[in-house]
């Protein structure tokens, strides 16, 4: 806010003396982080958000009371489907024309549904494709679009199966290329990797990467336990920097040096604990800032929220308990999150 100097005049009957006003220095002006055409902030994070997850419930009201629960609009609203299911919806599109809570889609494909990632990269999906890409042109707005998320946990390295390593690039760099032939151009590209240390490890692991020219955000989706001693116990440094179990860089550190111009983006994170076994998730909540100050190449974090995940067995709800709840809403309402849809 700009400061103004005030003059004061005082007038006697025989003289008038006029003090002179000081000079005002003006405060800096705040910057608005803003996004790009390929929805990069100019600064801060993107705060997204997945509710409903493992559950027959709409997602466009689980966002949306996940919204409530937290404090915070979730700029980024995160939906998934598969093979020939017509998306964006009406209810996702319905999403994102709210002028009071401005969000952008991160939709998330498995274009290979009912078929294999060698049969897509052959042209075998190309009608799934080109539907798909009518529609996305019709909506004419920027959106993400993950397609097969976690391919790590998919890939049957057998030569011949379809799902090899170098397939699933395949299908990727197909699908891109289609759509943009097809004259897309409103599709922001996200790869999203597990990140996990036993397939980081796997000799073919390096060859799911379809390439920097049809990939412009590198993803990562993963999780940490809050209950010590169980399955990945850490904090939100911890799901960033899994190494491989025969050695090398962690995810952030192989993603920021092998790609160091692309931004990465938290597709999915939460902390969890088993059902039934309540545990606070305030460690892992109030590690995130310190980990994002340190990590500029980060630049959205999206929350996946569940009371059961897809086990069955773990809670990655944000309000496990009355602490739980408390952290996160403490760091959804940190202005980093400030970023405003372009």
């Amino acid at each position: 806010m700009m400061l103004t100097a005030l003059t004061a005049v005082f007038a006697g009957t025989a003289t008038a003396a006029v003090v002179a006003p000081v000079a005002a220095q003006a405060a800096p002006a705040k910057t608005q982080c803003v996004t790009d055409a390929n929805l990069v902030p100019s600064c801060g994070v993107l705060w997204g958000g997945a509710a409903g997850g493992f559950t027959s419930k709409p997602r466009d009201l689980e966002h949306k009371n996940w919204e409530k629960l937290s404090g915070r609009t979730a700029t980024i609203f995160h939906t998934y489907h598969k093979g020939d299911e017509a998306f964006p919806t009406k209810a996702e599109i319905a999403m994102t024309q709210d002028p009071a809570n401005p969000r952008v889609l991160l939709l998330n494909w498995k274009v290979a549904y009912g078929s294999s990632w060698a049969k897509v990269a052959k042209g075998e999906q190309d009608k799934r494709i080109d539907a798909f890409a009518k529609r996305i042109k019709a909506y004419d707005k920027q959106v993400f679009l993950v397609l097969n998320h976690e391919p790590e946990n998919d890939v049957k390295p057998k030569k011949g199966s379809g799902w090899e390593a170098k397939d699933f690039a395949a299908m990727y760099r197909h699908t891109i290329q289609r759509l943009e032939a097809q004259g897309v151009d409103n599709v922001v590209n996200v790869m999203a990797y597990m990140g996990n240390e036993k397939w980081m490890a796997q000799s073919w692991w390096k060859d799911l990467y379809p390439g920097d020219d049809v990939v412009d955000w590198i993803g990562l989706d993963s999780y940490v336990s809050v209950e010590k001693g169980y399955y990945h116990y850490g904090t939100f440094a911890d799901l960033l920097d899994r190494k491989p179990k025969n050695g090398g860089p962690g995810f952030y550190e192989w993603a920021t040096t092998k790609h160091k111009n692309k931004p990465l983006m938290i597709a999915e994170w939460g902390g969890y604990h088993r059902i039934g076994k309540k545990t606070d998730k305030s460690a892992v909540y109030n590690s995130v800032l310190p980990e994002l100050k340190k990590r500029p190449a980060i630049k959205a974090i999206v929350h996946f929220d569940t009371k059961a995940d897809d086990q069955g067995n773990r809670d990655i709800s944000i309000n496990s308990t009355p602490a739980s709840l408390a952290s996160f809403r403490k760091l959804a309402a940190n202005p980093i999150f400030n970023v405003k849809l372009a």
